[in-house]
């Protein structure tokens, strides 16, 4: 047992993930990466390809890489890390590579928690399926405003909770 390593940081299917639960390595692991194909982007406009296609590499390849397995890690993002996103994204904007009503990071990701939500909860033989708590009963037995789901909403142990996927997504739009 004592040549086992420890180490501070793992990387599970591309999602670099450290043992404080940070997202900041992934981040500018993905910003970096991100860079690079701002570079190739500047090559392939200097070989006369369109505005058009540009967005469409971009979109393809950029935003691709950002939004990988987004539902999983981007409950775990902090303000900064969302901002230097954002960033790039603008820069990308001011220099042309992306179409100018491209969506925030956040509304991107919200975007994708609603896919796959829907997803999971019309799928009964959805891998995930099984994770989503039981219909409320609550919804059978009275007339309430609807709302996005019929699940029972899980208790609240903590911040750590709030930031898993199915609970994030339980609890958005309740109000």
């Amino acid at each position: 047992m004592a040549d086992i390593e420890r180490v501070t940081t793992l990387k599970i299917l591309g999602v670099k993930i450290t043992n404080t639960l940070s997202m900041s390595e992934h981040v500018c692991e993905l910003i970096k990466s991100c860079a690079q194909t701002q570079y190739a982007l500047r090559i392939l406009r200097a070989h006369g390809l369109s505005d058009n296609g540009l967005h469409t590499v971009f979109r393809s390849v950029a935003v691709a890489k950002i939004m990988y397995a987004s539902c999983a890690w981007s409950g775990l993002v902090n303000k900064r890390d969302e901002q230097r996103i954002d960033a790039f994204q603008r820069r990308n904007k001011k220099c042309g590579f992306c179409q100018p009503d491209l969506p925030s990071f956040q509304e991107l990701c919200d975007a994708a928690d609603e896919q796959l939500f829907d997803k999971i909860q019309h799928n009964e033989h959805h891998l995930l399926h099984y994770l989503l708590p039981p219909s409320s009963s609550a919804s059978q037995c009275y007339n309430l405003r609807r709302r996005p789901h019929t699940q029972q909403l899980p208790q609240h142990p903590g911040h750590l909770m709030d930031s898993n996927f199915i609970t994030r997504i339980l609890y958005k739009n309740i109000y």
